[in-house]
């Protein structure tokens, strides 16, 4: 889990050193609209920009594509908040729940039958959803050093990695 910007944050799955030249791309990214522009880059704006990088590196012989997916979160004033994937081949498309990793699919569905009900969830709502969809479909207990969490909201749209006790608090 990483910070890419105050308040825009990604979780990176794959290769673990293509993840931090992606999160390095995206904070470069970041900084280069911040520097033009004068304001911070919204989560859709980065993840079309990090979509176009990856699909470069398919096009180029030389080039490798990175083996990494990234989900980027922020929360902007005007859209609210907003959920992207952003694949290798340089595909990106917004969510308002999703999964990245081995058990991916199962993860998806999980949250579908969750979400559909109920779109509009508190935070609150949220974080139970998200505890209650890893522990069924890894099929364990979790334990709060084992587990990240981020939040960004409406009320603090702040890209907020919780500590180890805050994580203890909620899975309690």
């Amino acid at each position: 889990m990483f910070n890419i910007t105050p308040t825009v944050g990604c979780v990176a799955t794959g290769l673990i050193a293509d993840s931090r030249a992606q999160v390095d791309k995206a904070r470069s990214e970041a900084a280069d609209f911040r520097y033009k522009y004068g304001y911070e880059i919204s989560a859709d704006l980065l993840a079309k920009r990090m979509a176009n990088v990856n699909q470069v590196y398919t096009q180029k012989a030389f080039m490798r594509p990175y083996g990494v997916s990234l989900i980027i979160i922020g929360y902007d004033i005007e859209m609210g908040p907003q959920l992207y994937k952003v694949d290798p081949a340089g595909y990106f498309v917004g969510y308002k729940a999703t999964a990245a990793g081995v058990k991916q699919q199962e993860a998806i569905n999980f949250l579908e039958k969750r979400i559909k009900d109920d779109p509009e969830l508190t935070i609150e709502q949220t974080i139970e959803t998200a505890v209650d969809t890893l522990s069924s479909v890894l099929a364990t207990y979790l334990k709060p050093t084992e587990v990240e969490m981020a939040i960004v909201s409406a009320n603090n749209p702040k890209f907020k990695i919780l500590t180890t006790q805050e994580i203890e608090d909620v899975l309690s």
